[in-house]
């Protein structure tokens, strides 16, 4: 059993003609991901990295079957891409474009859940499961495969817990970016839920940062989970009212503080990390 992307996967490259598309194409490829069409309009009958590309979804969708989709193009033209995913029976859709306004964001993330469609980003690495499927943009040499779920906020730290689990003795049985934008399709609650019920994963570990209640949210959920789950925050030095990279990551009104969430983490029974390096170490203890 695998979370959401398996050996049965096959993905569908929105704006694979683009230079991310082409790039990213070839490593999921490599990965071992069954990348089986692109998708760019006024491109189709164009081949890149061997994969035929078509000028619409109903197009792939008629000759190759696609299931799942991921988004290349720029963020005017997310949403479009993404509703017509959705109008074509995809029902699971990796958002990696970033910047996507609000508002158009908030109408595709409410049309997905409508139709009964996962939406994972926008402004996300993607999601991996060792040994079966990459849909995203990580890095694929640090994947081991293995028995501990990572759930992260953070593109660039999510490489760095990886690696810090992988050093520990431990491989991934999945890792899922949930995107670091205000509003984005999974949230930690949804992916903790599929994480509690996946044989194949022993421990979680949630990479939380600054800004929202997201992982408050998720504290309460852990009260009620079976698994053991270790978590790190980033952005503790952060000032209030400070933006730091990410949209979401943002300290109003004394909410959405690193301290807030660690309180609430630790007393749902969470492992908190000071320092991504000590998840590893963590793991262990837990397990």
């Amino acid at each position: 059993m695998s979370i959401i992307v398996d050996k049965g996967t096959k993905v569908l490259v929105h704006g694979i003609t683009g230079h991310q598309g082409v790039f990213h194409t070839r490593a999921m490829k490599e990965f071992g991901t069954n990348v089986v069409a692109g998708m760019t309009p006024g491109k189709g009958g164009q081949e890149v990295e061997g994969v035929p590309v078509f000028n619409s979804v109903a197009e792939a969708m008629a000759a190759r079957s696609p299931n799942t989709s991921i988004i290349f193009v720029p963020a005017p033209f997310a949403k479009d891409s993404v509703f017509e995913a959705v109008d074509n029976g995809i029902k699971t859709i990796v958002i990696i474009t970033e910047r996507i306004p609000v508002h158009d964001m908030a109408a595709t993330v409410e049309y997905a859940r409508y139709n009964g469609a996962k939406i994972i980003g926008p402004n996300t690495p993607g999601i991996v499961t060792p040994g079966e499927a990459k849909v995203g943009i990580m890095p694929s040499k640090i994947f081991v495969d293995g028995h501990i779920g990572v759930i992260s906020r953070s593109g660039t730290l999510t490489y760095e817990i990886v690696d810090s689990i992988t050093r520990a003795g431990y491989g991934q049985s999945t890792c899922l970016g949930l995107g670091g934008d205000p509003i984005t399709g999974m949230s930690f609650v949804d992916a903790l839920a599929l994480f509690d019920k996946d044989k194949d994963t022993d421990a979680v570990v949630i990479v939380g940062e600054i800004g929202g209640t997201a992982e408050e949210e998720a504290a309460e959920f852990i009260k009620t989970m079976h698994k053991p789950v270790c978590a790190y925050i980033a952005g503790q030095t952060a000032p209030p009212g400070k933006r730091m990279g990410h949209a979401g990551a943002i300290i109003t009104r004394g909410k959405g503080t690193a301290e807030s969430k660690i309180k609430a983490l630790t007393a749902a029974g969470a492992s908190v990390a000071r320092l991504p390096a000590e998840i590893g170490e963590l793991v262990k203890k837990v397990l």
